[in-house]
């Protein structure tokens, strides 16, 4: 791991409330929604959408903005010991990196243009439908907004079009705008997923297009010392062993996403693009060589275009674009120090 150079400007769920007397390190959590009035950018003017919510931690802890994927949810973590763990429990908890005991917590499900009947969903409306969600709950500024992925993309929108809500940014493999590159790898997801729809393969397809992906997501270094084994012999064909993961991995995500759902959020990625130097807040930004989806080049060029203080921290990981999953290790003490 090592530190470059600062640079200076060149559906309604069960609610539990937080008690006014709810002391420090006593945590409490709402998973709700409000319904709320936005305009989105594909959209054909002012609608009503319901956004899902999760804001968790200490009652009296200033607030921060986590959101990681397009696959994430708004369940970032559990405080429920005996549930299901978040998707980024490992990171988000009471201690952790996004400490608990010391801050809450907002986390929202990501938004669709079916939502927003619109002919797609930008980054800037998932940007707005925060900002509108913090006045919905009082909260006049965020301490900080952490994003991974397009996580870090909608942290950057909300910087630029908000930017008296957030005083600080953490950004984890994501950028000003998507690598051409890997606009071309989701292309072609997208158009498995569209071949699957027209010729009624949709789980198939799906499934196809997720395992493209994983390839897309995970470093060189982990496959070739994961997958390095012999061919076996299966019924008609030779299996090689990276294709029990790779099917697992497909499996797994046509069990919890539509196919709708991915189109749209995957085109958003591509879709996105910031101007940096119209982002004013201090930021953070964390990199992964092995990331292939977000190169460290895209990184340094957001870091030498944003208009406030920019440090960038390089982290290594055989885990690629996942490495922000799979590094809680590492990350821990980056997180505690971009949110001091």
């Amino acid at each position: 791991m090592t530190r470059q150079p600062e640079i200076s400007p060149a559906h309604t769920a069960s609610i539990v409330e937080f008690p006014a007397t709810r002391a420090r390190g006593e945590l409490g959590a709402q998973r709700s929604s409000r319904r709320l009035t936005l305009t989105p950018k594909y959209g054909n003017g002012p609608c009503e959408v319901d956004v899902r919510y999760l804001w968790c931690g200490a009652a009296d802890a200033p607030t921060v903005v986590v959101l990681g994927g397009i696959s994430a949810s708004r369940d970032v973590t559990s405080l429920d010991e005996a549930g299901k763990p978040g998707w980024w429990q490992s990171l988000v908890s009471a201690g952790g990196g996004v400490d608990l005991d010391h801050y809450r917590v907002l986390a929202i499900d990501w938004l669709t243009p079916n939502e927003l009947n619109a002919r797609a969903v930008s980054s800037e409306d998932q940007a707005d439908a925060l900002a509108a969600l913090l006045k919905a709950l009082g909260i006049p500024q965020l301490h900080a907004f952490v994003g991974a992925s397009y996580g870090a993309m909608t942290a950057l929108a909300f910087a630029q079009r908000h930017p008296r809500q957030v005083n600080r940014l953490v950004l984890l493999a994501g950028a000003h705008r998507s690598h051409p590159l890997s606009t071309a790898q989701r292309s072609v997801q997208r158009g498995i997923v569209r071949m699957g729809q027209a010729t009624g393969q949709v789980d198939q397809a799906l499934s196809l297009a997720r395992q493209l992906a994983m390839t897309t997501y995970r470093g060189s270094a982990e496959f070739g010392r994961r997958f390095s084994g012999e061919p076996q012999w299966r019924g008609d064909r030779f299996h090689f062993p990276v294709e029990d993961y790779l099917d697992h991995a497909g499996q797994r995500f046509v069990e919890r996403f539509d196919a709708d759902r991915f189109l749209a959020l995957s085109e958003s990625i591509d879709l996105h693009e910031v101007a940096p130097e119209q982002v004013h807040a201090p930021s953070t930004l964390i990199g992964f060589p092995s990331d292939r989806l977000v190169p460290l080049a895209d990184l340094c060029e957001l870091q030498r275009r944003l208009h406030g203080p920019a440090t960038l921290e390089v982290v290594e990981s055989p885990y690629g674009h996942d490495a922000f999953l799979k590094e809680p290790e590492q990350l821990v003490p980056l997180l505690r120090q971009a949110l001091r």
